[in-house]
């Protein structure tokens, strides 16, 4: 079996509020906190920076199926 591909895009311990403050658009900050809490109350989970910008919820690991459908 070959050598399995390193993630590029990782878990960083940058602020998500600093990250949403420093957008530079006012109604992205308001959106981005609108969203922010709602993501917040939908998964039950903190939220964390991934990579440079995006913002994600929990972990989640997929496996690729043995069964070839």
């Amino acid at each position: 079996m070959g050598k399995l591909a390193e993630i590029k895009t990782k878990q960083t311990d940058s602020s998500v509020t600093d990250y949403i403050s420093s957008l530079k658009s006012e109604q992205q900050r308001k959106d981005s906190l609108t969203l922010l809490k709602m993501m917040k109350n939908a998964s039950k989970e903190k939220p964390k920076i991934w990579g440079s910008s995006m913002i994600g919820f929990g972990k989640k690991i997929y496996k690729k199926s043995r069964h070839r459908t």
